[in-house]
């Protein structure tokens, strides 16, 4: 993940972004990349996470303060391997990348149509970086028959209420459109590769194409199209099939393939448009509220684990089993909700099921027909298995058992619970 600092320094900053520094503290703010906001936007309801990623908070470290480190995030070795791969592509004016993009998108082997690679200003901050990305992505937009390459541009999408800066690793502009180009690591064997991981690289790539998306219509005045399977094509707006490059076989010639990326976008689009403001969510934190990893003067952490923690827990989580791959505070937030019982951790799929049911404890209750004083048949704010005259409707307590029974105990026995 970059590291970059969006906040001023030494002059004003907006409010927002002077709030999201305080709960930050002194250290660099982390970011957020296309692969956050691809699992940002799977689960989008997380407030907790959504007001983390917003301050730009180390998550990483976050969650080694709070006890529970999580092993999350590539290995050195594939990242190690995966800058190796880049730079081979890169080297001799892009002569190895050349390869895919004529092969694929159609770019000239001769010098009739040189290809283009301007200077994108890699060494400023994030912001100029995208002014400058915006700056020629609209000159090369402009002339249809021109070839572009913009090697690691930078690009700006909001997130609700937020800037996030985004770096793909290169943009092939022609004929008034732009071509999304992802260099990925892993191999691709006979024609194929890891569905897993190709899949992940879409999902990455679909923010970088809902980013462009964006920036064309702003540029053109319009609206982005509510239909996200729809191609605007206005120009510089990217197109929705993107250029995987891979390594062939065991060796490291490239290879590519084409990725149509509209489901990915689609799912991406709804989820970023779920997620509430991040004013909305910093106006209900308590007074106090931070998320300080700095040391003091004599290297004392400056927040105890405690004051962390609570700070943490003062912003409401949407935990799911599926965090655990995604959420660097996916082992943090299990373990609470193991200590409060809360179905959470059972799985989004259950968890709709049990509707009001909160804990494990009512469920397991419900599918075995003791509901004692649970009231596992309500709903909120409705006296669901009571009949108008006030007594207790058995029929509707069956209804609901019967419902939960199913779901309820087989996710006891994965917890090793009796009924």
């Amino acid at each position: 993940m970059n590291v970059s600092t969006n906040v001023p320094l030494g002059g004003p900053a907006e409010p927002l972004a002077r709030r999201l520094a305080e709960l930050r503290g002194p250290a660099p703010q982390r970011s957020l990349n296309a692969r956050s906001l691809a699992a940002l936007a799977a689960n989008p309801g997380c407030h907790r996470r959504a007001v983390l990623d917003a301050a730009g908070v180390d998550k990483s470290a976050l969650a080694a303060r709070l006890g529970r480190p999580a092993p999350f995030g590539q290995s050195p070795f594939a990242i190690a391997r995966g800058v190796i791969f880049e730079s081979r592509l890169k080297a001799d004016d892009h002569a190895a990348l050349l390869e895919p993009l004529r092969a694929h998108l159609g770019v000239p082997a001769d010098d009739r149509a040189p290809l283009l690679v301007p200077d994108l200003l890699q060494r400023s901050g994030p912001a100029v970086r995208a002014d400058r990305t915006a700056e020629v992505l609209a000159r090369a937009a402009a002339d249809p028959d021109a070839w572009t390459l913009l090697d690691h541009p930078m690009l700006r999408l909001a997130v609700a209420g937020s800037t996030a800066y985004l770096e793909p690793d290169a943009l092939v502009v022609h004929g008034g459109r732009c071509t999304v180009v992802e260099i990925k690591s892993f191999p691709v064997l006979d024609g194929s590769a890891d569905p897993a991981k190709v899949g992940a690289a879409a999902r990455q790539a679909a923010v970088y194409v809902l980013a462009l998306q964006h920036a064309a219509a702003a540029a053109a005045g319009l609206p982005l199209d509510d239909d996200p399977y729809t191609e605007q094509r206005l120009p510089g707006s990217p197109r929705t099939s993107v250029l995987l490059v891979c390594p062939k076989d065991f060796g490291n010639r490239p290879t590519a393939v084409a990725v149509d990326v509209r489901r990915e976008l689609a799912t991406t689009r709804r989820q970023l448009s779920r997620m509430t403001g991040i004013g909305r969510l910093l106006a209900e934190l308590p007074p106090g509220t931070d998320f300080d990893l700095a040391a003091d003067p004599d290297g004392a952490p400056a927040r105890t684990a405690d004051q962390l923690t609570a700070s943490v827990e003062a912003v409401p989580a949407a935990y799911s089993p599926d965090c655990l791959s995604t959420c660097e505070l996916g082992f943090h937030c299990r373990a609470r909700a193991r200590c409060d019982d809360r179905v959470e951790q059972l799985g989004r799929g259950v968890r709709g099921e049990l509707g009001s049911i909160r804990t494990v404890t009512e469920a397991l209750a419900a599918a075995s027909g003791k509901t004692g004083d649970t009231d596992a048949g309500r709903t909120d704010g409705v006296d669901g298995g009571h009949d108008s005259d006030g007594g207790y409707d058995s029929d509707g307590e069956h209804e609901a058992a019967e419902r939960l029974a199913y779901a309820a105990a087989l996710r006891a026995e994965a917890l090793g619970v009796r009924g």
